[in-house]
């Protein structure tokens, strides 16, 4: 990112700004992705809009953070219009970044941190402040926190998925929601996104028949050959109703469901008496303009 002197308010702009080394980079400003509008229907490039901003000067408490990993998440699609953000804002998203500078002693410089301050490049975060991506109440996301120590050799990258977010709704979601018995048949669908590959995982360690819903061939023999699914139906070959049935003989037990719509209704139909069904998504309407 290169530093410059705008021609118009460049005094104005230097007295709040600040170039700060990195090894052999300097950085003045950063970049964020602001989400513009609501979307309707597919979301388009003209809904957002990328800003560069000045960096300000490092204040007590604050941190300037170098994102590593950003997270793309479906809550991210639904969050703002479900809990009535105000727009425009930065766009939603997770992150793992590096402290960079600090003048904050629990998050020293050279530190990591797992940051919910949407998409950005570069950012002065004070970690006890309020941002426009966290939202409020009881769906507020959480603040700057520190990023777990991990073995040598695992990626940062598993905060924001196995050990992170997807993680925890996966583990709590089928655990304590559908509460899995050996034996019992565990359908999940969306199974082979961020949480359907581990709800699956976690129900086969729990004795448990598992089926995984999944779209395309490939995505299938994933599940199966990969993450030892005992069986995957693939909804875009047809009637899902049907194939459920022949996966799951004896009716599903539990369903962890990240779909909806008419993958769910074919779920459904065949659950068994007393069965369990934990609603964590519901991407199919997702990019509906009118209710279904």
């Amino acid at each position: 990112i290169h530093f410059y002197k705008r021609m118009n308010g460049a005094r104005k702009l230097l007295q709040v700004s600040h170039v700060y080394k990195t090894g052999s980079r300097s950085l003045s400003e950063g970049r964020r992705w602001i989400m513009k509008r609501h979307f309707k229907g597919m979301p388009v490039l003209d809904d957002f809009e990328l800003a560069t901003e000045p960096l300000p000067i490092l204040k007590e408490n604050e941190i300037l953070l170098k994102p590593e990993f950003w997270s793309v998440d479906p809550y991210a699609r639904i969050y703002p219009i479900s809990f009535g953000y105000k727009m425009p804002m930065t766009m939603l998203g997770s992150q793992v970044a590096q402290v960079l500078e600090s003048k904050n002693a629990k998050f020293p410089a050279g530190s990591h941190v797992v940051a919910y301050t949407g998409w950005r490049d570069v950012a002065v975060v004070d970690p006890d402040a309020i941002y426009d991506t966290y939202g409020k109440g009881h769906s507020a996301l959480p603040k700057v926190a520190p990023a777990f120590k991990l073995p040598e050799g695992v990626s940062r990258s598993l905060l924001l998925g196995t050990l992170g977010m997807p993680g925890n709704t996966a583990y709590f979601g089928l655990l304590e929601l559908c509460n899995p018995k050996k034996g019992e048949t565990v359908v999940v669908s969306g199974a082979a996104g961020a949480v359907g590959t581990l709800v699956g995982q976690i129900a086969k360690l729990k004795g448990c028949r598992v089926v995984g819903i999944a779209g395309g061939e490939e995505k299938c023999q994933h599940l199966v050959n990969e993450l030892g699914f005992d069986a995957a139906v693939d909804y875009k070959k047809g009637n899902v109703k049907t194939a459920v049935r022949r996966a799951a003989p004896k009716g599903v037990d539990c369903y962890f469901d990240n779909v909806g719509g008419d993958i769910s209704n074919g779920v459904i139909m065949n659950m068994n008496m007393y069965g369990r069904i934990a609603v964590c998504g519901a991407i199919t309407g997702y990019n509906d303009t009118k209710p279904v």
